[in-house]
């Protein structure tokens, strides 16, 4: 089995594994939710839609850097 788009592609994306699993999960519920898909790909399954678009550079990933503990 063929996992597509590949992990080393994805990762190359995001600065972290967990920032990736976040971005995507948040993704796949705005399309759940009825949010619009930004690209038309094969499947249905909305957590591999968000990978698709992650990929594709359609989504933008940007982490809150926090200094120090408040």
């Amino acid at each position: 089995m063929v996992v597509k788009p590949s992990l080393d592609d994805l990762l190359k994306k995001v600065d972290s594994a967990y920032t990736l699993a976040i971005a995507s999960a948040r993704r796949a519920r705005m399309l759940n939710e009825g949010g619009k898909p930004l690209l038309k790909v094969e499947g249905n399954k909305p957590v591999s839609h968000a990978l698709e678009e992650i990929v594709a550079d359609k989504i933008i990933i940007k982490r809150r850097i926090l200094k120090g503990i408040k």
